[in-house]
């Protein structure tokens, strides 16, 4: 199983790494590229079109601004895309989320919060799952451990 994190800017490492920490965590395999939607387009669609030949089984894209990384990429791959926004100088990070979220029809990406480094890895170890059953499970125990540190501050608290 592999992961593809795919930044448009190196700006998007602080991103891409949150993803990684994860994708660890699951012990999941993954590679880094930054690869530009607008800067390096034919790049971007090269890449894409030969993700799955390569063994790439997700992709999550992390751009900024027009952020329409994830997008191209999905345009051109018949693989899962996951698009991570990421905040901006300009709008705080919403015309990130407008440009990945605003798919047409027929060309989906999955989307995660502004900056959801966290979320966009986990998604894409939910989406592996369904072919990987060992993974589903630690998926389920990663879920239950969430749940005991919650009843864990409950009690520091001493509710119930």
């Amino acid at each position: 199983m592999k992961v593809s994190i795919v930044m448009g800017s190196i700006s998007d490492k602080s991103i891409a790494e949150r993803v990684a920490k994860i994708l660890d965590k699951f012990q999941v395999e993954y590679e880094m590229k930054v690869i530009s939607a607008h800067r390096t387009p034919y790049k971007a669609i090269e890449y894409a079109e030969k993700a799955e030949e390569n063994g790439i089984e997700v992709i999550i894209a992390i751009a900024g601004k027009a952020a329409h990384l994830a997008g191209v990429l999905a345009g051109v791959t018949p693989i899962p895309v996951i698009g991570i926004p990421a905040k901006s100088s300009t709008m705080d990070g919403l015309d990130s989320l407008l440009s990945v979220v605003q798919m047409p029809k027929g060309v989906p990406v999955a989307t995660v919060a502004i900056d959801g480094g966290e979320n966009g890895g986990l998604l894409a170890v939910q989406i592996l799952s369904v072919k990987y059953p060992e993974l589903r499970e630690t998926f389920k125990e990663y879920k239950e451990e969430m749940a005991r540190e919650v009843e864990k501050m409950n009690s520091e608290l001493g509710s119930n």
